[in-house]
């Protein structure tokens, strides 16, 4: 009878193992893996698997095995310090030099966020990566998903009054000391601000039908923001702008313009979206690999599937003229946006390409998965140079607003500070590639990190400043010269998703899986406002900022399937 309840079969081992891939970041090991054991077609592939599932039963797995070793009250089991592991099998000892598991010491996701991907290869995959963090193992990339399925055969009844009478009748055999003591219950948060700031100065925008992974403001019609989501749909609101009087709020907006331009949306999650500088043309990366380039009103300007894999960075160069797209099939487009055609495909990378930036309108670089970057220019078919030393994926390349500095981030817990200038001299000529062979590691980041960021703002007399993510759940502040950490924010309980700097360079705003939006003093190093995006599907996926003429307004989109709107004018706490 127990053995028709408790039941494992291969898929859903495999779906566990697929979704805890696509959260560690492991999204071509993923795909691999749905594609051998089949997984589109299995009825468990559509099921909700909750972020860290697979590590939670572990981990239970180790407290059953805490139990059965120790349950007796012996000598032996009470002095007993031995570590307990999946891979090796438990001897008691009382060797102090011995390693003790505690049930606190357990990785157990205490604060549950649902979020992963049941996708193809997620966008947050590695673009925004973030999820729990694992034992020993490289820390997880990205996450969505909802929290309700469990894929363990446990839903009768009976199976549940078994299990609590085990439970109840193993906690009687068991001596005082080595009883679980049941947590105390923590006050429930609730969606909004933690201090006084009046609940109208943030307008949650609701319309998207799963989570929002991305959103942009346009950078000159200052009223359109385009946010995107998982299943393929593309909205863009008409914000109203702030009134005047500060003690006044802004109305909600009318319905948004929705544009579904993808026919699977089940494997098309939208993963990018970067504004043409003169506000006219939006570039939409996708999981189905089809780039699309719509116009300000959503009408759709030109697509191509050029691509063979997930697009997962669009780019439009100073100009406008040019555009540049990154695919997990290992290459680097450059198109013309007038012509709507393809002016160059580069090769360069033998694994997935992860990012593209342009340093000047004529000079780009590349990063990918084989831990290179490239520099490329527009009239050459091949790199100029290489720029190597990562040991792991470079997630995020970011170009300083004069071009002479690019910034890195990778899964060997680095960033790095390469000086390209002159780079972009002729290839007859090319005095300025020696310089580029400088480069500032900044070390500090125990596990992958995710995001790296400029300061906009250059203060006169000072080094430039920039800030890295990473999934250790912390944010770091850093000289990009001397390569000292300037100051390290731990107030993130989770992998930090997304981070950005406002437009003066004042304000540092961070999103991460625990569902919090903190924003800090960039002069001071100090957090100055905290919002909490809510208990249900809580993950901060991306960060938008808006500066105008009286209008400061931050755009964030959510796990909850809504984009939120903070009107920074009115958070008291960052005021003038």
């Amino acid at each position: 009878m127990m053995a028709e309840q408790i039941r494992i079969t291969a898929d859903e081992i495999n779906c566990l193992v697929y979704a805890f891939l696509l959260d560690s970041g492991f999204t071509h090991s993923a795909f691999t893996l749905r594609a051998e054991s089949q997984l589109d077609r299995s009825p468990l592939f559509h099921k909700h698997i909750v972020r860290g599932q697979l590590v939670e039963l572990l981990c239970k797995a180790l407290l059953y095995l805490e139990v059965e070793h120790h349950w007796r009250n012996s000598q032996v089991t009470l002095n007993c310090t031995a570590e307990f592991s999946l891979l090796d099998s438990h001897q008691c000892s009382s060797d102090a030099s011995a390693k003790q598991i505690s049930l606190s010491q357990l990785p157990v996701l205490q604060e549950r966020t649902s979020s992963q991907i049941n996708g193809v290869l997620s966008s947050e995959t590695v673009k925004r990566k973030g999820s729990p963090i694992v034992l020993e193992e490289p820390a997880e990339k990205r996450a969505k998903r909802d929290s309700e399925d469990v894929l363990v055969d446990s839903s009768s009844e009976s199976h549940k009054s078994k299990c609590q009478d085990a439970d109840s009748s193993i906690s009687r055999n068991m001596t005082p000391e080595l009883a679980p003591k049941k947590p105390k219950p923590k006050p429930r948060l609730v969606q909004g601000p933690i201090d006084d700031t009046n609940p109208s100065a943030i307008i949650r925008l609701s319309g998207h039908k799963s989570e929002v992974f991305v959103c942009a403001w346009n950078p000159v019609k200052y009223s359109v923001l385009a946010s995107g989501s998982k299943d393929a749909v593309l909205h863009l609101w008409d914000m109203p702008d702030p009134p005047m009087s500060l003690s006044s709020f802004a109305s909600l907006p009318g319905p948004p313009t929705a544009f579904e331009y993808l026919p699977k949306a089940e494997s098309a999650d939208l993963t990018c979206l970067h504004w043409s500088p003169d506000g006219g043309l939006l570039a939409i990366g996708s999981n189905d690999s089809i780039l699309r380039v719509c116009r300000v009103n959503g009408e759709l300007y030109f697509a191509h599937t050029q691509h063979n894999g997930p697009i997962f960075a669009t780019r439009f160069s100073q100009s406008g003229r040019w555009l540049l797209t990154a695919s997990l099939d290992g290459t680097t487009c450059l198109w013309d946006v007038p012509e709507k055609r393809l002016h160059q495909q580069y090769r360069c990378h033998s694994d997935c390409c992860l990012d593209v930036d342009w340093l000047n309108d004529d000079t780009f670089a590349s990063c990918g998965a084989d831990s290179l970057i490239y520099i490329m220019r527009i009239d050459c078919a091949e790199a100029i140079k290489t720029l190597s030393g990562h040991k792991g994926e470079i997630n995020e390349i970011r170009s300083n607003s004069s071009g002479t500095r690019l910034a890195s981030c990778s899964d060997d817990g680095t960033a790095r500070v390469w000086n390209v200038e002159g780079i972009s001299t002729s290839t007859e000529s090319i005095p300025g590639l020696v310089a580029s062979d400088q480069v500032v590691e900044l070390r500090g980041h125990p596990y992958t990190v995710t995001t790296v960021s400029w300061c906009p703002e250059h203060v006169p007399g000072m080094n430039q400043i920039l800030a890295t993510s990473s999934f250790d759940g912390t944010v770091k502040m850093w000289d990009s010269v001397t390569g000292e950490c300037l100051r390290t924010f731990t107030d993130h309980k989770r992998p930090v998703f997304t981070l950005v700097f406002s437009k003066n360079g004042k304000w540092l705003a961070t999103g991460s899986a625990d569902g919090w939006l903190h924003v800090y003093d960039v002069a001071t190093r100090t957090k100055r406002w905290s919002w909490f995006a809510g208990t249900e599907r809580r993950g901060v996926f991306e960060i938008a900022w808006q500066e105008h003429e009286g209008i400061n307004r931050i755009a964030v989109a959510l796990e909850s399937r809504q984009v939120a709107v903070i009107d920074v004018l009115r958070i008291p706490a960052l005021g003038k």
